[in-house]
């Protein structure tokens, strides 16, 4: 298998990084990780010497650069297809590629305004009628992936693949800014938390903001 490595950004705000590092360490992806850190106007510092973007995630396959993170779960899905990160049914799958390129490009008012910050909490900033739509949109695609297609594990799609990672940054929104969510969408946001690899992320914050204190 070729060598990999994920660049990244600060964990306790890029939700970009956070979906295929996610992806791959709660698939069990073998990866070393490069750590970068926002300057003053929140450009991720030496991120030139990785990406041709200069944005971050970039994962380097065998020192071959893939950025941008839809592109880079789809890569590793493609490197590891016997981890199932996509379903195996034709129309599952269609469904859980059209909810991670709804989620790519959509909800701009949720994330302008409940921006990730993991180690804060602010119930109720950001809210308005915008955001509330964009939060009800995800919600509805929740529900809907769990009624339908979920009956086999507590993942979107039962068992955890590339869905998952991708709204794993909105289950960290909701929990800074105190969102109230119905049952279902509340149980599946709590079964993502509780993903081994959601709870080394965010320890790896407050050891991050432990550092800089001391």
């Amino acid at each position: 298998m070729p060598q990999l490595a994920l660049v990244i950004g600060n964990k306790n705000y890029s939700s970009w990084s956070m979906r295929p590092w996610v992806l791959m360490r709660e698939a069990g992806i073998a990866f070393e990780e490069i750590q970068l850190w926002f300057d003053d106007r929140a450009r991720a510092q030496g991120v030139e010497r990785y990406s041709p973007t200069g944005l971050v995630p970039v994962l380097l396959v065998d020192g071959t650069p893939v950025w941008d993170t839809l592109a880079i779960c789809e890569t590793v899905a493609e490197l590891y297809p016997g981890r199932a990160l996509w379903p195996d049914d034709p129309h599952a799958r269609r469904i859980a590629r059209s909810i991670c390129a709804e989620m790519h490009a959509g909800f701009r008012d949720l994330r302008g305004a409940m921006p990730v910050n993991i180690r804060a909490r602010h119930p109720g900033k950001g809210m308005s009628p915008a955001v509330r739509r964009d939060i009800d949109r995800i919600v509805a695609i929740w529900q809907m992936c769990r009624a339908r297609f979920g009956a086999s594990g507590p993942m979107l799609f039962g068992s955890f693949g590339i869905a998952d990672a991708y709204f794993a940054p909105v289950v960290t929104r909701f929990l800074t800014y105190a969102v109230s969510l119905p049952p279902a969408a509340d149980a599946y946001a709590g079964a993502v938390r509780e993903l081994a690899s959601m709870r080394e992320w965010n320890s790896a914050t407050v050891r991050a903001r432990a550092s800089t204190c001391s």
